[in-house]
């Protein structure tokens, strides 16, 4: 009885399934079923994860492209798990999307189709995507490709491609 009385009346939601109703771009999901509104489409943002600009050749498209086979079946749903902040500057949801038991804010940095950035205060997986980043970066994975490396960051692209 103790216990159940000291817990929150109203604990925030710190997880949620959708369904993926498209991958805008490597870091980007449109999404069905949030909250109160469940045919609205929503954007959600993958935590952590700062995929190249998809003008930004080839690695934009590739980007997109890993993060849609990650997603595979549009009609298999997707879990979102949610950290301290919830949404952007922009108002997209920001999220760590997980399928099959799999984090795919990871897989992504860990194939080299994304860079880790810090996206404080939501930290809850740093550790670990910014492991994935150096093994992709040692294994010269994608973006890290010796022969073929992407020069210029997303952020730097976006911002001198404006």
């Amino acid at each position: 009885m103790l216990l159940v009385s000291c817990q929150a009346r109203n604990p925030a939601i710190t997880q949620t399934q959708v369904k993926v109703a498209r991958v805008v771009s490597g870091q980007t999901l449109e999404v069905v079923g949030m909250a109160e509104q469940p045919n609205l489409i929503s954007q959600v943002r993958l935590i952590g994860v700062d995929a190249p600009d998809l003008r930004q050749r080839p690695w934009g498209m590739q980007s997109k492209d890993f993060l849609e086979q990650l997603i595979g079946d549009l009609d298999k749903p997707v879990m979102l798990e949610f950290d301290v902040e919830a949404k952007d500057t922009i108002g997209r949801t920001l999220a760590y999307v997980w399928k099959d038991g799999k984090l795919l804010n990871e897989q992504i940095v860990k194939q080299g189709y994304a860079l880790f950035v810090l996206r404080s205060p939501n930290q809850k997986y740093d550790q670990l995507l910014e492991r994935a980043q150096q093994w992709a970066r040692i294994m010269g994975k994608g973006i890290w490709n010796p022969d073929k490396p992407m020069r210029q960051t997303p952020a730097e692209f976006r911002r001198l491609n404006r």
